[in-house]
Formats: C-alpha cells, structure tokens, sequence
C-alpha cells in the first residue's frame, strides 16, 4: 500500500457498484500492493526489511526465499548471493516469479508451504521470508548451515483485526494470540537457533474508499475466508457509506521482525 496519505474523495464522486466491480475485476496475483495507491495507506514498520535483507543477501553465498510471492520483494535486492533460489505456493505466483526472477539469476521452486522444503541439509547460509503464512522452523533450522541466519518480517497478532471483526464479528481470545512473536522465539529456540534480534511493530493503515477493501481482502485471502463481493455485498455498503460520510476506516497493522542464527 501506498505511505502517502491523500485527501478524501468527495462523496457520491464513484458509485458503490462501480468502486467494487472494478476491485473485484482486477488481477490479484503477486504480491504487488502497488494498485491500492491512493486508495489506501499503510505505516512502515521502522526497520526497513527490504533494505536490511538485501544487505544480507549481498553477503550470503547461497540463499533462499521461502514463499518469495510473485518475486517482488527478491527481485528489489542490488546484489543476488551466486545461488539463490525461491519457493511459492500458488501457481499464478510461482509463473510470475519465474519471468521475474530468472533473468536475475534466481531459481523458483514451486512447493506446497509444507515440510519438507525440497532442499537438502545445511544447503543455504541465509534464509528469508517476508509475511510468511507459516514459519516451519524445524525446517528452516534443518537447510541452514551452521552459522546461517533466517531473517524475516511477518505479520504480527490481531493484524487489521478491525477489519476482520467488522465482517466476522468479535473473535476469540486465541484468533488475537496467533502470531505472537513470544511465540516464534520459542519456536525457533525449539528448533535449535538462537534468536538474535526480535522487534515489534503497530502501524497505522486507512482505507480511503471500499474498492479497497475489496481488492486487499480478495488479496490477503485469510484475513475474511470465503469472502466475495455478492456475499458480504450488504456489509460492503454499509461501510462504504461509512466511509462516504465519517472518512477513510482506520485498522492496525502489526508487524514483527526475527533474526535467528544457527549455532556453528
């Protein structure tokens, strides 16, 4: 999402039928948030991952980017490692990081997000993810050589959850506790690393008009399983009006950062 915020649109400038057919018309494949600029904004978590993994990246030999998307955050990096390679999931993504990322040098894998990753022992010094849906950390300790380091931003607990609970309703205690960053500690020091940094972050996202909405959680599929436009057509009126009246729907993001290192 754009960092840029921009003014509200007056009200009544786009139909609600006209704002929604487009979202629910456009392609969602990669990982390319760049379509929601101007119609939503999103903080920045202070860290800079992109920057601060592409440093590592330019001092890594061997390299892997575990559920890489459509290649776009990868295929950011000045200088790839001699071998890199990356893994996705979903076919549409694995086709776009390919014509993305091979003319860089960088292999893809198309896998499944489950163990085992198809990598042999001790096979990379440096592993990454960005927003993975799932850390296997038994996995990630299993490909990294002694010495190697997994470095990776995720979403952090309750993300967008006003959001979420404005379509799903209240959720549980135990929906608010997934992603706990205590937690990934622990899994990762289970998994035999030694977590080296490990930061936090609550950042500040707005939605300026309800194609916006459509098109991220068409996009960000777990946030409201199932949705469609014809089934949450009421819901998505009312909170166009919402937004047509009161301004852009605020929700928070949560984000964390982990660096976990391998014993040598």
């Amino acid at each position: 999402m754009s960092t840029t915020p921009r003014p509200h649109p007056e009200p009544g400038t786009r139909t609600f039928e006209a704002l929604v057919a487009e979202a629910d018309a456009v392609s969602v494949d990669g990982w390319d948030f760049s379509w929601l600029d101007g119609r939503a904004t999103e903080e920045r978590p202070p860290w800079g991952y992109a920057r601060a993994m592409g440093e590592r990246m330019g001092r890594a030999t061997a390299a892997l980017d575990i559920q890489t998307g459509g290649g776009e955050v990868l295929a950011s990096v000045p200088k790839l490692p001699p071998l890199t390679v990356a893994t996705e999931s979903w076919p549409p993504n694995v086709a776009r990081a390919t014509a993305l990322l091979h003319p860089l040098g960088a292999a893809v894998v198309g896998d499944h997000d489950e163990p085992p990753l198809p990598f042999g022992d001790a096979a990379f010094d440096l592993v990454v993810s960005r927003h993975p849906v799932r850390a296997w950390w038994t996995e990630i300790a299993r490909v990294l050589r002694p010495g190697g380091t997994y470095f990776s931003q995720e979403v952090g607990p309750a993300s967008v959850f006003e959001l979420v609970e404005y379509f799903l309703g209240p959720q549980p205690p135990e929906a608010r506790a997934v992603r706990d960053p205590e937690r990934a500690r622990a899994a990762a020091g289970a998994a035999g690393l030694d977590v080296v940094d490990l930061r936090t972050a609550e950042l500040r996202t707005e939605f300026h008009d309800i194609g916006a909405v459509v098109y991220f959680l068409r996009k960000v599929i777990w946030m409201v399983p199932g949705f469609t436009v014809d089934g949450h057509r009421d819901r998505l009126a009312a909170l166009h009006r919402r937004i047509e009246t009161e301004g852009p729907f605020v929700a928070t993001t949560t984000r964390f950062l982990i660096e976990a290192v391998k014993p040598g």
